[in-house]
């Protein structure tokens, strides 16, 4: 039994402005990079209404402008009862998100949403809020999810190259 493939992720944070753009940015470059050939939906949000229409912050910009990849055209969005269904794995940026996220989301749907860094390297810890830093701890943030992004394509490359042998796959 082949394992379902993921065709969509959706990355959310508190206010979609640092965090969740970044890693839809980060990983689609990622996944680029890869050259894997699967079209992938991805997209962020956040999980408070406070920044609905704004671009992403412009420290989060410049870092990922700084690694070549633009996220300028990217506006916060909240999450929508659409989004549980619409999206095979829903990360929260940290522990709070996930919880405010499955408090949102049909019962049925919980089990996509994860907590991003858990997910992808096997590591219970959150991405930290920069907000409310500097430059530096935006370059921190960057380097966490280029690590996790990295990680998780790995993961999908994997899980979408089980045989069809009649074996579940563990990978995801």
């Amino acid at each position: 039994m082949r394992a379902k493939p993921i065709n969509s992720i959706l990355f959310v944070c508190l206010g979609n402005i640092c965090r969740s753009p970044l890693a839809e940015g980060v990983f689609r470059a990622v996944w680029a990079e890869r050259g894997w050939s699967q079209d992938i939906l991805l997209d962020s949000a956040a999980t408070s209404g406070w920044e609905v229409g704004s671009a992403p912050d412009p420290r989060s910009i410049a870092v990922a402008v700084r690694h070549g990849i633009d996220i300028s055209g990217q506006r916060a969005r909240k999450v929508t009862s659409e989004d549980f269904h619409r999206f095979d794995l829903i990360f929260g940026m940290d522990r709070a998100n996930v919880r405010d996220l499955k408090a949102l989301a049909p019962a049925a749907t919980r089990d996509r949403i994860h907590l991003f860094l858990e997910f992808a390297q096997g590591t219970a810890r959150d991405v930290p809020d920069p907000y409310y830093d500097d430059a530096e701890a935006f370059g921190s943030v960057y380097r966490m999810i280029r690590d996790a992004s990295e990680a998780l394509a790995m993961r999908l490359e994997a899980r979408a190259s089980v045989p069809e042998s009649g074996q579940a796959s563990s990978t995801i």
